[in-house]
């Protein structure tokens, strides 16, 4: 008699094939490769393919962290009424035609979106071919590529209440794993060497983003003389179009002036406390590290920032500081005292971390398998 094991009517089901939509920004491709990771955790033998554009970052940041790319024409929605918009439909069905043909050379299973511009063609081509959809909107405000994938028919998963997202699950920012098990304080010593700071000052991490922040970077080189009276040493990405001029106060901890921060763990691990943009997946990363931050809101836009840091904020996990008020007194004011005080510090830290989903790439990880079982 043949045992269940060895059974030949018995087959393995076949490997999942999921493919992640979040190209454009690192803010989509971010969360994005969380959920990657979670899944390959989950299901070792799934095929997991990202899709972008050839003008994203998803072309370093995919490849980077070992997930396959295919890339698909981008078609951004004209804003305006020029040849752009004249233009749009044909190239919205050449990005279609080239979706679809992508899902089928994959034998799609499911599609994750995460809005941008690479979304909203996957959305469609998905629908076309019956495959299920999962849409995850990170942001307080939903984008219109997401608002279209449940329009579509996708299920819906947001990262905080009242996001616009008809029936929408809450889950969080899927986070990255590395991040998550950040170990700070047994990092800190090797990531305060590697920048050049000082071991035992408190250190203020500065950054505006990848392409840096005006005004951030003037009001923080403004107050650096304060901060170097207060003993306070600062890491400040400024960007690489930026530059930023501070004169070293003798005997002070160092002000570490850089373009980009390649290594941002150990930047974090570094870190005592962040001033910082409140992009939703700085505010996951930066919370999900147990770090305080005086976040930035971006000056324009509808608000969604603000939002973004909010609920970390009404959990004691740090401040926000409207741009048009962000002087050299005002950065002085806000890190100054919680810098000085170990107890105010780890009580932020603490809040900051408690404010997130910490499990929010294991739970999307877990309902894009079972859409994708579920078809299959």
């Amino acid at each position: 008699m043949t045992s269940d094991s060895t059974n030949p009517s018995r087959t393995a089901p076949a490997p999942l094939s999921i493919v992640l939509a979040g190209g454009g920004t690192a803010g989509h491709i971010e969360p994005a490769l969380a959920v990657g990771e979670a899944l390959r955790s989950a299901r070792p033998d799934a095929r997991i393919t990202a899709l972008g554009t050839e003008r994203g970052l998803e072309g370093r940041l995919v490849p980077e962290r070992g997930f396959d790319l295919s890339l698909i024409p981008p078609v951004p929605v004209p804003r305006k009424v020029n040849k752009d918009l004249l233009t749009f439909p044909f190239r919205l069905v050449r990005a279609l035609w080239e979706t679809r043909r992508t899902l089928r050379r994959l034998d799609a299973d499911v599609v994750v979106g995460f809005g941008g511009y690479v979304s909203g063609p996957a959305y469609l081509a998905a629908k076309s071919a019956g495959i299920p959809v999962v849409v995850h909107e990170a942001n307080a405000r939903t984008g219109m590529a997401n608002r279209l994938g449940v329009k579509l028919g996708g299920r819906a998963l947001a990262a905080v209440p009242d996001s616009g997202l008809p029936g929408a699950e809450v889950v969080g920012i899927p986070v990255r794993r590395s991040l998550l098990d950040l170990d700070r304080a047994g990092l800190r010593r090797e990531a305060r060497d590697f920048f050049g700071l000082d071991q035992d000052a408190p250190v203020l991490l500065v950054t505006g983003g990848s392409q840096g922040a005006a005004s951030i970077n003037a009001a923080v080189a403004g107050a650096a003389p304060t901060l170097a009276d207060a003993g306070i040493g600062v890491l400040h990405a400024y960007g690489r179009k930026n530059s930023v001029e501070v004169a070293r106060t003798p005997g002070a901890p160092a002000y570490v002036a850089v373009p980009y921060i390649d290594r941002m763990d150990l930047a974090l691990a570094a870190a005592d406390m962040v001033l910082c943009r409140s992009g939703a997946m700085t505010v996951a990363e930066i919370s999900a590290c147990g770090l305080p931050a005086v976040y930035v809101p971006l000056p324009h836009g509808n608000g969604e920032q603000e939002l973004n840091a909010r609920p970390v904020v009404d959990a004691g996990g740090g401040s926000i500081v409207p741009d048009a008020e962000l002087d050299a007194r005002r950065v002085a004011r806000e890190v100054v005292p919680l810098l000085r005080d170990a107890d105010r510090l780890e009580k932020a830290g603490a809040a900051a971390s408690r404010a997130g989903h910490r499990d929010a790439a294991a739970r999307i990880a877990e309902i894009v398998i079972e859409e994708a079982t579920e078809k299959k």
